[in-house]
């Protein structure tokens, strides 16, 4: 329907449209009874004669096949006549539900209307907003002291009138363990606040902090790696670009009706849902921003360390956001290695240690100082809407110099419009970082996306306090585009909110981009949406151990474009993973028949010991793979490919 037509002529279309089969149905209605009056008149007539054959001497034998007749004419006119009523009933039902149907559709016209006029009301009001800031005088340098405007919660304008509270401060939602807070701005000289959204972030002069905040001093990028990037090689040139995508077209219903009572993780999904990467390789994924880490080696202080590493945390979703794709199921004992060591300074092992659940264990090691490592296990729910995606697991990061242990969890990843529509990526959630050395706290949140709301999207917020909950620093940004981090001079203690709680008021300095975004390379948009990191993840190299998950052949398949052979393939290496499965099953039950211990799939490169830290059972890195490499002895692996 046409929206920029009347409600009137909208409402008489539509019932016309409904009208309409109605009539037909109506004529046709009267078409059957005719033929109805037609049928009951002849076979009355029929009936007649067959019972004037049955008055005449005829034989036995015909007699009874004139009566067996005479009973089918008087069959076929009940018959007949249910049919009739049949239809009768079955116009008049239509009728009434055509005038519920008509109630429904103008309830749903009146709430789109209701709703179009929402949306250009609060166009309207963000216009006058935007046109409102743009021509606003700048904020006079000494109109209000720093502690006033810590305790009023807001920043006075030229003319010494206070501004808007809605307006002019910046709220962070709260989180349970924290109290809410409001952030303002306490550079003297420019009196400037934090915006909502996140505008200016880069003006931040380096004046306005001290020095011996040495994380950001040191954080410049040319003279960092003038310092640490001494003893690395020249990066290797790598591909940069990788076949396009090709323009299959998916009928999701044929593939749907075959899963009808089929458990959702067992169900074969083609190629065509995937993206030519394991999930092995999107694991690896998280280390793009690795430099974070670099720079957080250097800090002297805890809690600036703290601050890189909630903003490295954050880094590691900014490849989602255009990213709908699922990335292939690794095979039980499947690998991916990355090995950087002599160009970034790093190396990476993933190894998959279960398949249901499935289960991916990986440690990455780098001689900048700093070993990261973690297993994740991958739990979705399917919602109808939507599909959500959990990863449970700890993530631990260690430094080497200084001793401090962090650990923190992922937050819930949610794919909306799984059935119609456009498919987009929402993360949302909380992640605390803990240093289990220092007993250092970073508490973020993730906001969820709200069509109404007035945050930007995609917003991420939180802070840094130490063991004793003083709070040192705000974070804020966006999970898909930068985060930045402002050093806190004064807390006091604001309004209560409307939730009971009391609000914080933290009077900080200008903020500082401690991680940006890197732009998406040229035709991104038909590779699959990959980064500069991604397009080099599947590329063939040499010397890597043969369960490597470059060396699978559908995933290769697939990104070369051969769909097809990629969905042929996939399947003889489920089918074949299936076979080993049944395999190990049936010894189990030999070896529980003998009174004996069956150990199950034990992982190749990986041992499962209790963490000291969090007193859970995770899988660790046991070594012995990069020696492997070097001797090209890969007989221990399993044949999985």
């Amino acid at each position: 329907a046409d929206d920029s037509g009347d409600e009137e002529p909208a409402s008489q279309s539509d019932k016309s449209e409904l009208h309409g089969p109605l009539k037909t149905l109506s004529s046709k209605l009267e078409d059957l009874s005719t033929c109805n009056e037609l049928i009951a008149k002849h076979g009355a007539a029929l009936q007649r004669s067959l019972s004037e054959l049955e008055n005449l001497r005829l034989p036995a034998d015909s007699g009874e096949k004139i009566k067996a007749v005479n009973e089918r004419a008087t069959l076929f006119r009940i018959t007949s006549n249910a049919m009739i009523n049949a239809c009768r009933d079955f116009l008049d039902l239509a009728e009434s539900h055509s005038r519920k149907w008509q109630r429904l559709l103008q309830h749903e016209r009146e709430q789109r209307i209701r709703l179009e006029e929402t949306i250009e009301q609060l166009a309207k009001q963000h216009n006058s907003l935007e046109r409102a800031c743009r021509g606003a005088p700048g904020l006079a340098a000494g109109s209000a002291s720093s502690a006033g405007s810590a305790k009023a919660g807001s920043v006075q304008s030229a003319k010494g009138e206070a501004s808007d509270e809605d307006e002019e401060t910046e709220y962070f939602d709260a989180m349970e363990d924290a109290p809410a807070f409001i952030t303002v701005t306490a550079d003297p000289k420019h009196h400037r606040r934090s915006g909502s959204n996140l505008s200016g972030a880069s003006e931040g002069h380096p004046e306005d902090w001290n020095l011996d905040d040495s994380v950001f001093e040191s954080s410049n990028q040319s003279s960092y790696n003038e310092s640490t990037g001494k003893d690395l090689l020249p990066r290797k040139r790598r591909r940069s670009r990788i076949p396009d995508k090709p323009n299959y077209s998916l009928n999701l219903w044929s593939i749907m009706k075959n899963c009808i009572g089929k458990e959702l993780s067992k169900i074969p999904m083609p190629v065509n849902f995937n993206e030519p990467l394991s999930m092995l390789q999107r694991l690896t994924e998280d280390l793009e921003y690795h430099e974070l880490l670099d720079k957080a080696v250097k800090c002297e202080s805890s809690t600036e360390q703290m601050c890189f590493v909630a903003a490295f945390s954050v880094s590691s979703y900014s490849t989602t956001v255009h990213r709908t794709a699922k990335p292939f199921n690794p095979l039980l004992g499947e690998t991916y290695e990355l090995d950087r060591l002599e160009e970034l300074g790093f190396r990476s092992l993933c190894e998959q240690v279960s398949h249901h659940p499935p289960a991916a264990a990986h440690h990455v090691y780098s001689k900048r100082g700093w070993t990261l490592w973690q297993e994740i296990t991958i739990a979705s729910k399917f919602r109808g809407k939507y599909l959500s995606i959990m990863p449970l697991g700890a993530i631990h990061l260690e430094f080497h110099s200084s001793g401090n242990h962090y650990v923190w969890r992922k937050v819930t990843s949610t794919v909306h419009n799984i059935i119609v529509g456009k498919l987009w990526i929402d993360q949302s959630g909380e992640i605390e970082i803990v240093n289990h050395k220092s007993k250092d706290k970073c508490q973020l949140k993730f906001t969820p996306y709200s069509y109404f709301s007035r945050d930007v999207p995609r917003k991420v917020t939180g802070v840094v306090s130490d063991a004793d909950g003083k709070a040192h620093y705000v974070m804020s940004g966006t999970w898909d585009e930068k985060m930045e981090c402002s050093k806190i001079v004064h807390s006091s203690h604001g309004s209560t909110s409307t939730e009971g709680k009391q609000k914080t008021v933290y009077q900080t300095l200008s903020p500082k981009v401690l991680w940006r975004k890197y732009p998406l390379p040229d035709n991104a948009e038909n590779m699959y949406f990959f980064s500069e990191l991604a397009l080099t993840l599947n590329e063939p190299e040499e010397r890597v151990a043969p369960t490597d998950s470059r060396l699978r052949p559908d995933q290769r398949l697939m990104e070369s474009g051969r769909w097809d052979e990629a969905n042929v393939e996939k399947q003889r290496l489920e089918e074949k993973q299936r076979a080993v499965r049944r395999r190990r099953e049936a010894e189990a039950v030999e070896a529980l028949e003998e009174g004996k211990d069956y150990e199950g799939y034990i992982p190749l490169w990986f041992e499962r010991k209790v963490d000291t830290v969090t007193g859970e059972l995770i899988c660790t890195y046991k070594g012995g793979y990069w020696e492997a490499k070097d001797k090209q002895d890969w007989s221990m692996c399993p044949d999985i490919f």
